[in-house]
């Protein structure tokens, strides 16, 4: 486990060993294991720790090209299914003429029910509508429970037919970039087109976020699959991190949503 942990951060650790933990534990019962919700670097992790040997390992959101997904660990016998993800989309209507909510509103209200962040996935909205993919043992308490989102009073039911899932309507544009490190403050510079100084201060203000946490250090060191969301200046992620140049700079591919 030590081998593996250098690869990784420190901070990971806990979620390295929970993964291994998964993996082991297939190959122990010789069944599958549903994860919960996780993020594009959570996944990586897993599929770095615990996709080794005969398992095989697959992933759903529930809603269409979602960011947020759960994955299954299974033995390579196991033929999985779309219902084996135990999944429920979820739809919020509220009364859109007279107030507006978001995606913050609705993930403060999820969480403020005691529910974690691992038993729901991506929060999408539309005109009037939100909807979002949560755990199937869910769906009943959440109809019954989620009554209000912010200031609106909402219905909530469950979604029924793929036809009425909403669209994935914000892509990532991809682009390449060459920087000289993997330091966070080098590769948002690059990204955005800062300068470093500017990039130094939006991460010790508390503007940036690496996978959902806020990092005020500059010297952060960022890996594969990684998620950067900027206050004002959208979101990064770490599609791949190609070789180095003939002047030692680091390739980047990464894909930018504004």
């Amino acid at each position: 486990m030590n081998e593996v942990f250098q690869h990784f951060r420190k901070d990971e650790q806990p979620f390295i060993e929970q993964a291994s933990g998964w993996g082991t534990e297939v190959e122990d019962r010789y069944a599958p294991k549903l994860t919960g919700f996780l993020d594009p670097r959570q996944r990586h992790i897993v599929r770095a720790v615990a996709g080794t040997g005969d398992l095989v390992i697959t992933e759903s959101g529930g809603l269409p090209e979602a960011e947020r997904k759960r994955m299954m660990i299974a033995p390579s016998y196991f033929e999985v299914q779309p219902e084996d993800y135990e999944i429920s989309v979820m739809e919020i209507r509220y009364p859109s003429k007279f107030i507006e909510i978001g995606h913050r509103d609705v993930l403060g209200s999820l969480t403020g029910l005691g529910i974690d962040r691992a038993r729901f996935g991506d929060i999408r909205t539309g005109d009037g509508v939100i909807q979002f993919a949560a755990d199937r043992s869910l769906a009943d308490y959440l109809a019954a429970n989620l009554q209000a989102v912010g200031k609106a009073k909402v219905r909530v039911s469950e979604v029924d037919t793929a036809e009425s899932l909403l669209p994935l309507t914000e892509r990532y544009e991809e682009a390449s970039i060459t920087v000289s490190s993997l330091r966070l403050d080098t590769v948002l510079a690059g990204a955005l087109n800062l300068s470093r100084q500017k990039a130094a201060t939006l991460i010790q203000s508390g503007r940036v976020k690496v996978n959902h946490a806020v990092r005020e250090s500059v010297s952060f060191e960022l890996s594969d699959s990684d998620l950067l969301s900027v206050r004002g200046h959208g979101r990064i992620r770490i599609e791949e991190i190609g070789g180095r140049t003939k002047k030692e700079r680091i390739r980047l591919i990464i894909g930018m949503l504004k």
